[in-house]
């Protein structure tokens, strides 16, 4: 058991390590030699770098620390110790590393710049730290007004893009937006995956039917319920099998094909997944050898 919580452990801060490559690279390479901002605190570390002729790095210890302040209130301590650690490791990276300016064209800027410092954000936040205190202002906002903490980043960044304009120019404001969207793009496809996943929920008389081809043609688990349809004129059709699963969206319209060809009046109803762990998500049916998946 210890063995296997330090491995995490290093596990952990490895990726976070990795984490902050990538986010200083973007910024680094990318963003600072060409005068581009993002979003959140290091956006404004930005903006008053540009302004002031302040080191960044300093700037970004400094307007970190009434968000990690917060975060001790409103999130666990154990993800602002590794806040803090990684913040002051992002800093340290960047003022000592020393990148040669990459390209000056300006949507490639936007793009890349965004895409490392977003899947730098994102690793980072999936191992329990943040590189951006403003997640915790949201959090803490959500909690106390019930604001949501998509709307206090978006109002946030509102405020500082528009500020940006008014110092900068509305070019520079721009290209700061384009690069903002790609890294809150590529953040969350670096949190959730980007394997999209639908829930699936399939009400049907020929529902044995059903559950054997979904098995044998696209090769994922389910988890059947038992329930009672026909509540009405018709009466009570008892004793019968709910069937629901996660499948890749790719998948869709063969699952579509599958149910109507066996029962073109089944029920079936969809659904965003954000996120799976576990199950049988994928076809783990080895057809040759005919294995049958087991019902959960």
């Amino acid at each position: 058991m210890k063995f296997s919580r330090t491995r995490n452990l290093i596990s952990e801060y490895g990726q976070i390590a990795l984490g902050i490559v990538l986010a200083s690279i973007g910024l680094k390479a990318f963003l600072l030699p060409n005068g581009f901002l993002d979003g959140g605190v290091t956006g404004i570390a930005l903006l008053v770098s540009s302004q002031l002729n302040i080191d960044v790095s300093v700037l970004l210890i400094a307007f970190s620390i009434p968000f990690l302040v917060l975060g001790y209130y409103t999130v666990s301590k154990r993800i602002v110790i590794k806040s803090i650690i990684s913040i002051i490791g992002l800093a340290l990276f960047i003022h000592f590393e020393n990148f040669g300016t990459i390209t000056e064209d300006k949507l490639l800027i936007s793009i890349f710049g965004g895409l490392f410092l977003g899947a730098g954000i994102g690793i980072a936040i999936r191992n329990g730290s943040v590189l951006d205190g403003s997640e915790i202002l949201g959090v803490y906002l959500n909690d106390k007004f019930g604001f949501s903490i998509g709307q206090v980043i978006l109002l946030f960044n509102i405020i500082l893009f528009s500020i940006t304009a008014y110092l900068i120019s509305v070019e520079v404001a721009l290209y700061s937006i384009l690069t903002y969207i790609v890294t809150a793009k590529v953040t969350d496809l670096t949190i959730e995956g980007f394997e999209d996943f639908i829930g699936v929920t399939i009400v049907s008389k020929k529902y044995e039917e059903i559950e054997s081809a979904i098995i044998k043609d696209l090769g994922v688990g389910m988890t059947l319920y038992k329930g009672t349809r026909g509540v009405g004129n018709s009466g009570k059709y008892e004793d019968f099998d709910i069937i629901h699963s996660i499948i890749n969206r790719i998948d869709i319209k063969k699952m579509h094909r599958i149910v109507k060809t066996i029962d073109d009046d089944a029920f079936i109803v969809e659904f965003d997944v954000n996120n799976v762990k576990g199950g049988v998500l994928r076809h783990y049916l080895d057809k040759k050898k005919n294995k049958v998946l087991p019902k959960v």
